[in-house]
């Protein structure tokens, strides 16, 4: 017997039923990579971003995950190589799926019990998004920004419903616009610290001032 097609699972119906000592048995996820790329390079390497939005309420299973990650993966890697991105998957398949599996052999009816103990066996996972939440974000260089638009695009087909693309306004995976992140680096108030960046409270011990002197 093979999986059931993921139109099955597709719409948030009932509440989140993650793995937990109570649903045990869980298959592992497709997907086991969250972050591609040059995933170690400094905050200021790569001061474009651009993201994935979802425009829908619904499931995305593992699978499709996976799927998406490799093509928008290959796509990068093959037009600007493979350390000129980072690209970070932003969801996480935690929801996990249940099926009540019915034999269909013959002489099956003695063994089926039909609707008695319908609580089915967990079957697969995924991943739980609402509208306008990101799902796919990469950052690069602002040569490439046309590019990593493109590996979206094609990411987006792995996926069932609507998604967006959006190209953001703030400095790589930073919640600062790229105007106030270049004015604060300069002023002191923003210090890098590997893919994101600290900000430096104007109040505190003197002694913390002084080292960042």
């Amino acid at each position: 017997m093979g999986r059931r097609p993921a139109r099955c699972y597709r719409y948030c119906k009932n509440k989140a039923y993650p793995k937990s000592r109570f649903c045990r048995g869980v298959p592992d996820p497709k997907i086991r990579i969250y972050d591609l790329g040059r995933k170690k390079a400094n905050v200021d390497d790569f001061p474009t971003c651009v993201h994935l939005v979802s425009d829908e309420f619904e499931q995305l299973s593992s699978e499709a995950l996976e799927a998406a990650r490799i093509c928008c993966n290959k796509y990068m890697v093959k037009t600007t190589g493979k350390d000129q991105f980072h690209i970070r998957i932003r969801v996480h398949p935690f929801h996990v799926l249940r099926i009540n599996k019915m034999l269909s052999c013959a002489g099956a009816d003695r063994l089926q019990t039909g609707m008695r103990g319908a609580f089915g066996k967990p079957y697969g996972t995924v991943a739980r998004v609402s509208i306008g939440q990101p799902l796919i974000s990469i950052r690069t260089r602002e040569s490439q920004e046309a590019k990593a638009i493109e590996a979206l695009r094609r990411a987006k087909f792995k996926f069932p419903g609507r998604q967006k693309i959006f190209v953001s306004q703030k400095w790589g995976f930073t919640k600062w616009d790229k105007e106030d992140y270049i004015r604060m680096k300069q002023e002191g108030l923003l210090i890098s610290d590997g893919v994101g960046c600290q900000y430096m409270k104007p109040h505190g011990p003197l002694s913390a001032w002084m080292a960042r002197q």
